[in-house]
């Protein structure tokens, strides 16, 4: 006899409430927006690559936000006949094309800023403080709205680290501009910039890699693999646990297959139920789907 246990419907029952970050996405995305074509246009008047270059980074982050809020709309899709799983995927997606972005951006503002140190220009320091300083403020404030979430869902991660880049972007293009002002350094500005993209690219490269590795269905990283597979072993009646997966459902949904070999005394609606509120309390895994089978020589007694 087989037993299958299904802990989820076809709809998403994502941890955190996926609407309320709408307003959220809808508020970053107007301020950002609004930013670029201020910080782009004084940086044109000024001459700042300071400036210039973190508008440009700024774009790039009004589309991430923009990719993000889309997956996680996109999240809420229903399955239907063609997409048992609906979309959730999408925001896996997401995530991956938010570090692609910020990568690529950080590797644009390096390569001008190396252009740039090879032959410094002078800047209006005043202006590059003034409107990097209001940066600074709309970026660590969007920043803001999306941090409660990207403890849980990678989607939000990304557009949480987007925000925090750019402050620091700001942070320092600001000091960047003070020290113009004090010490009249004109290659100060190309040399800070080569800094913080540095640290931006440290900071995104763990999202690049644990969206890359979920993207080819794998373990999520706060998934202990041999702690779940002996937690199965352990409940009474089981001998044996086979076929054992686990995978990203979505960017904040854990997912699991498994067979396990019970004896013909088990009650299996009991170890089924069992099964799936453990699975759910340790290991954050809601959508389990278990096959158990008849094991003529497995008793009760090699259960630990």
């Amino acid at each position: 006899m087989i037993t299958h246990s299904h802990e989820h419907d076809g709809h998403s029952h994502p941890p955190t409430d996926a609407r309320q970050y709408d307003r959220a996405f809808a508020i970053g995305i107007a301020l950002n927006l609004g930013f670029v074509l201020v910080e782009a246009f004084y940086g044109w008047q000024v001459n700042s690559l300071a400036l210039l270059a973190d508008a440009g980074h700024n774009l790039s982050d009004v589309a991430g936000l923009i990719l993000a809020w889309v997956a996680l709309i996109a999240s809420r899709l229903h399955a239907n006949e063609r997409h048992t799983y609906g979309w959730r995927k999408g925001s896996i997606l997401a995530s991956f094309l938010n570090a692609i972005i910020l990568l690529l951006a950080m590797g644009s503002l390096g390569w001008e800023s190396i252009q740039r140190l090879q032959h410094p220009e002078p800047m209006v320091g005043e202006t590059v403080i003034l409107v990097a300083g209001i940066g600074v403020v709309i970026n660590a404030v969007t920043a803001w709205l999306f941090m409660s979430g990207s403890r849980t869902d990678l989607n939000l991660r990304g557009a949480f680290l987007h925000m925090a880049a750019d402050a620091l972007v700001s942070v320092g293009v600001v000091l960047a501009g003070l020290l113009y002002l004090w010490q009249g350094w004109q290659w100060i500005d190309p040399v800070l910039s080569l800094l913080i993209a540095a640290v931006i690219v440290l900071g995104t490269w763990s999202l690049f890699r644990q969206s890359l590795h979920l993207m080819f269905d794998g373990v999520p990283e706060q998934v202990d693999l041999p702690a779940v597979r002996e937690y199965l072993l352990g409940l009474p009646g089981v001998c044996d646990a086979h076929d054992l997966h686990v995978w990203a459902m979505s960017s904040a949904e854990i997912a699991l297959t498994a067979h396990l070999s019970v004896g013909g005394d088990t009650d299996r609606d009991a170890l089924l139920r069992t099964a799936t509120q453990g699975l759910h309390e340790r290991f954050a895994i809601d959508h389990a789907t278990i096959q158990l089978e008849h094991d003529s020589g497995c008793q009760l007694s090699c259960s630990r």
